[in-house]
């Protein structure tokens, strides 16, 4: 009996970066060798090792733009975008997770796809699969048959059409009947939305977020680390979408049965084994492999976290993010359950290592995060975002950033307390125009900052009144 073949058209396509961490753009190397290689030695390995002599691959850099744009977009928006530098047909899978040997043309100049992105190394595109099913099959279109993109169903998918939206002829041909995609989203945005980490740095982070899969954004009060938290998760997905990013809340009482799975009271004297939040994404993500899930959790070390996670723990490791590393659960909803971690499910942590009444995280839980130190971040470009929208003058913001770093520099000097006390920028910068910046500044002094003194120095309370009293003096 004949057995039926499986077509290009029924196969995933492969969007394939050529530089890894550091190193050199590896294109000419790849070219001339007729090879692709995977430069890392630990991610990836699987989806490598997936592609099929046939598939066809095509090498790509990822990048955004705001200026000379061959279409429109709102004021201060970023459209992300992505070369196309080379295509071909794999011809030989190595199957070491980290070699295939490619019949490859070089695309000259390279050609530039915009909006439908992704940053990551890999990206297994099937065509009428994924988020935008139809960008998929356009994406495919345009890298290896020659289409052109049409700019505008995508503008408006992404609601940048609204101007244009009130001639009959545009709004026929570009009817929003699609699914509904966010705004792009990367580190600008992040800048432009109020973060005085430079762009590089951000970059940085993030980079290292999406290696280790796990981070912990550490510091003071007052650095941002929820909000940055959560625009990080946005910037890897590379838009806005609450739908992928949940936020939750660890506490003292929180347990495994909460956070992961566990059996809940249904009336009627009977129980029922309920997923908790977690397990609740890591389903949502098995399910849609072209997206990333990431989960935010809010003062992680409040609870205990190894005790939450359960074998969790063990499945958070980036190297186990796979089908075979599968472990039973405490509880099964059948005797030979296996639940694994997938490779789109990524972890941000929050700590203030400011309050004392916080358990330390154990050893085995804080291996399998990266951390990352905030700061409280002041200088020019806190000084420019915080005028620009607020209405304060920038000589007034001057002598309120001379006046806290005067206050940490006693804080961090202060042998009870330490650098990790220090009071961060998130308290004196406002979202909304401040009418009458003394009276503002002198309500956080009163209300937010003055408080936090008190209970610093509560053994002192003489050197908490001198603090807040310098802090307001001579305004």
């Amino acid at each position: 009996m004949a057995t039926a073949r499986t077509t290009s058209s029924q196969r995933p396509c492969w969007f394939v970066g050529a530089s890894f961490g550091s190193t050199d753009d590896q294109t000419d190397r790849f070219l001339e060798e007729g090879i692709w290689e995977n430069g890392y030695h630990d991610r990836y390995l699987d989806k490598v090792k997936s592609m099929r002599p046939g598939d066809r691959i095509a090498i790509k850099a990822s990048f955004t733009q705001r200026n000379n744009l061959p279409f429109s977009v709102p004021p201060g928006q970023s459209a992300s975008g992505m070369y196309i530098k080379a295509i071909g047909t794999v011809t030989q899978n190595m199957r070491d997770g980290r070699h295939v040997r490619v019949d490859w043309t070089r695309v000259a100049p390279p050609l530039e796809w915009y909006f439908y992105t992704y940053r990551k190394t890999v990206w297994e595109v099937w065509p009428g699969k994924g988020t935008l099913p139809w960008a998929a099959e356009d994406l495919i279109g345009f890298a290896f048959d020659g289409k052109l993109q049409d700019y505008g169903r995508f503008l408006a998918t992404w609601g940048w059409l609204e101007d244009e939206l009130s001639d009959p002829d545009i709004e026929n041909s570009y009817s929003n009947s699609e699914p509904s995609m966010p705004s792009p989203y990367s580190v600008d945005s992040i800048v432009e939305e109020g973060c005085f980490i430079d762009v590089d740095k951000l970059e940085e982070i993030l980079d290292h977020f999406q290696f280790k899969k796990n981070l912990i954004l550490q510091g003071p009060p007052g650095t941002g680390k929820t909000w940055l938290a959560r625009r990080l998760a946005f910037a890897l997905l590379g838009y806005k979408d609450e739908g992928k990013v949940q936020v939750v809340q660890f506490h003292p009482n929180l347990s495994y049965e909460d956070f992961v799975r566990g059996w809940r009271p249904v009336g009627e004297g009977r129980l029922e084994l309920v997923d908790g939040p977690f397990l609740e994404m890591v389903e949502a993500a098995r399910d849609d492999l072209d997206s990333d899930y990431v989960m935010v959790i809010e003062e992680i070390n409040r609870g205990n976290p190894a005790q939450v996670f359960g074998e969790m723990l063990t499945l958070l490791e980036a190297d186990k993010r796979k089908e075979s590393e599968a472990l039973g659960l405490s509880y099964r909803r059948f005797r030979r359950e296996r639940v694994y971690i997938p490779d789109n499910v990524y972890l941000i942590g929050t700590m203030n290592i400011a309050d004392r009444s916080l358990a330390l995280v154990d050893l085995a839980f804080r291996r399998r995060f990266a951390f990352e130190e905030l700061e409280p971040t002041f200088g020019q470009p806190w000084r420019d975002w915080v005028s620009r929208n607020s209405g304060i003058d920038v000589q007034f913001l001057g002598d309120i950033e001379t006046r806290l770093g005067n206050l940490n520099q006693q804080i961090a000097e202060d042998r009870n307390l330490g650098r990790q006390f220090r009071v961060g920028h998130s308290y004196v910068t406002p979202s909304a125009v401040i009418p009458d910046p003394l009276t503002w500044f002198a309500r956080v002094v009163e209300k937010e900052i003055g408080p936090l003194l008190d209970e610093y120095w509560h053994e002192s309370p003489d050197i908490a009144r001198q603090a807040k009293s310098a802090l307001l003096e001579g305004l």
